[in-house]
């Protein structure tokens, strides 16, 4: 893929994340623009992916062409005129959390209970494993436990986000319905549901407080209100909770690999579970449990 040159100039700047910032055309209402700040590979990438997940039938923004402004490379997609974030709309409207929880349960339930074709994308096993390997910040050893564990936990051929936070699934809303799209799809690939879990349990506990205000648009507690509403959603009213949520806490701790890749630097406050959980054993964390909470 060559990239398209633009002018930035026709587009203004709208949000700002880790690895990038986003746009919206000027004139032109259906375009946004996802720029990349430095890895110009992640942006082909993503884009690969993008289309890939789009013709499978997952919910997400249709995505456009490859471009450059001659400094960064980036993507254009199809804008979703309208969207808000579940993360903002839970700021906006703190009396509504547990019914944007809710219904965020359901589009992840959606989402992991697609089957993908495996030849097209990645195991999420080997994208730890790869990104553990490149990990310059733990020890041989604590490698070899976070392999293990990785290694030890279910198979299973369905989608996964990659980078499942509720800032990650948004919503448009008209006469009182709402469509929701998945956003931000660098990291997609297909495994164990529990990786993604693990995700969306992080962002409601283990975050401190100014980090959630700033890039989720609300308190720890919030968050954590969320997590309530969310959990007995996803895995039914029924599921043992308490154990439910013992095993999110160690997949969670596997994010550290996808933030420490992302800041280039140690993350300590997540290392702390990693060192109450794989690193401290016995802890396989492995317990069958399915998005049906059976």
């Amino acid at each position: 893929m060559e990239p398209i040159l633009i002018d930035l100039n026709d587009y203004v700047r709208t949000g700002e994340g880790a690895n990038g910032a986003s746009y919206d055309h000027k004139t032109e209402k259906n375009i946004m623009l996802k720029m990349y700040f430095r890895n110009f590979d992640a942006a082909k990438l993503e884009l690969e992916l993008a289309r890939k997940v789009y013709a499978a039938g997952i919910s997400t923004p249709e995505p456009g062409d490859l471009v450059t402004d001659g400094k960064t490379m980036g993507i254009r997609f199809r804008r979703i005129d309208g969207k808000k974030s579940y993360s903002r709309a839970c700021g906006d409207n703190p009396d509504r959390i547990e019914e944007y929880a809710r219904e965020f349960a359901q589009l992840c339930k959606k989402l992991h209970s697609v089957h993908v074709d495996t030849s097209q994308f990645e195991n999420v096993k080997v994208r730890l494993y790869n990104m553990l390997a490149a990990n310059p910040f733990f020890t041989d050893e604590q490698k070899q436990k976070i392999h293990d564990f990785i290694a030890a936990a279910p198979d299973a051929d369905t989608a996964i986000h990659g980078d499942l936070q509720f800032s990650n699934g948004i919503f448009v809303e008209e006469n009182g319905i709402r469509t929701p799209y998945f956003i931000d799809l660098g990291d997609f690939c297909y495994g164990y549901p529990m990786f993604d879990i693990g995700m969306v349990y992080l962002c409601c506990f283990l975050n401190d407080e100014a980090w959630t205000q700033e890039v989720f648009h609300m308190t720890n507690d919030m968050a954590k209100r969320f997590w309530y509403a969310f959990a007995p959603e996803y895995f039914g009213s029924d599921a043992n909770l308490e154990e439910i949520e013992k095993t999110a806490r160690i997949y969670a701790g596997l994010k550290t690999l996808i933030i420490e890749r992302d800041t280039h630097r140690p993350m300590p406050q997540f290392r702390a579970i990693l060192e109450e959980t794989i690193f401290s054993p016995p802890s396989t964390g492995h317990r069958a449990t399915d998005n049906n909470g059976d």
